[in-house]
């Protein structure tokens, strides 16, 4: 296996994510409280404060109190020095939330679907004009219903302007910024997670969709996404011995698809054994959720069953991918 080489760029970009994460997590710090608490030099981090400093990136709040000594100057992160965007793609409608570093949302909206004919050159112009209202962008988180690889679209079946396309190399090279894409329910999982403080948890998320079923998973607080980047598309689980987890929820008889989801339910206790399996607001009742429990008991022992939960799809999806925005930020600035 080749060694990686700690380069001066590399090296200053993690002392660089160091400082700015340090100073979002405290509110503010000294130079010495920094060099103290990250284990850099002293030299280095006054070299650093002052250059982050002269471009706006970190303030000064003042003079602390003296002890007998010089009194050192205390420093804060700008929070509005650069803003995230997170988008996310459904056939009904986009979704957007633009936030500077503290996560502080500055503007949330929908439009119009991009994913329809032409559907990359809509999402180029829903773009365009957000950045131009917020010059401060330099981030972009982006969902999709499809499968990715980490840059390139590889199954999002309906929507041919986006299969196999890169879409994170297609960005950045349009507009200079730094953009992460992410399938949809991964993206969900991790702003469930986020969001409801589950410290190293095992989940699983489920939302029907207007594109087929598609699940999240994460196993002790990281998002699974398997061998070919493929887990999660629970469309093709064959549940039934003439038919998959798809073609029964097609069915317009509820009861069956109730069946379908405690079938799945069972499958994942015994696969991976959750903590919690997360359904969408809107697509299950309580009632449900008690059937669920009790045709899933029918395959699983009660006890070893995981705790059953709705939750809003949409905020979820919109605070994943901040999320994922947000630890591009840290980065640095752009792209």
């Amino acid at each position: 296996m080749k060694k990686q080489i700690a380069t001066p760029k590399s090296m200053g970009k993690v002392i660089g994510r160091s400082i700015r994460t340090s100073l979002l997590n405290l509110g503010s710090a000294t130079k010495v409280e920094l060099s103290r608490s990250l284990g850099i030099s002293f030299p280095t981090i006054s070299k650093f404060i002052t250059e982050m400093e002269k471009d706006g990136e970190i303030l000064q709040l003042g003079l602390d109190g003296s002890s007998g000594g010089r009194r050192a100057k205390r420093y804060t992160y700008n929070a509005e020095y650069m803003y995230g965007l997170a988008l996310f793609l459904e056939k009904s409608e986009t979704n957007y939330t633009i936030f500077n570093c503290q996560g502080e949302v500055k503007e949330k909206g929908k439009m119009g679907s991009v994913l329809a004919d032409g559907g990359l050159s809509l999402l180029t112009d829903c773009i365009e004009q957000l950045i131009m209202r917020f010059p401060k962008i330099r981030s972009i988180a982006l969902g999709v219903p499809g499968s990715v690889d980490g840059s390139r679209i590889f199954y999002i079946p309906g929507y041919d302007d986006y299969q196999d396309v890169d879409l994170k190399g297609y960005c950045e090279e349009r507009f200079g910024i730094r953009t992460v894409v992410e399938n949809d329910m991964n993206a969900s999982v991790l702003g469930y997670y986020h969001h409801n403080g589950s410290h190293k948890q095992s989940l699983v998320y489920l939302y029907a969709g207007q594109n087929g079923p598609g699940a999240g998973v994460m196993i002790n607080g990281d998002v699974v996404r398997g061998r070919s980047f493929f887990t999660g598309e629970v469309s093709f689980v064959p549940l039934y011995s003439e038919q998959n987890f798809q073609q029964a929820m097609e069915k317009e008889s509820h009861s069956i698809r109730v069946d379908a989801m405690s079938r799945l339910v069972a499958s994942f206790t015994g696969m991976i054994n959750p903590h919690t399996f997360i359904f969408c607001e809107g697509e299950v009742s309580q009632a449900d959720l008690e059937e669920i429990s009790r045709i899933s008991s029918t395959f699983i022992p009660s006890e070893h069953l995981p705790d059953l939960t709705v939750s809003d799809f949409q905020q979820d999806y919109l605070f994943g991918l901040q999320q994922l925005c947000l630890d591009l930020m840290l980065d640095g600035a752009s792209g």
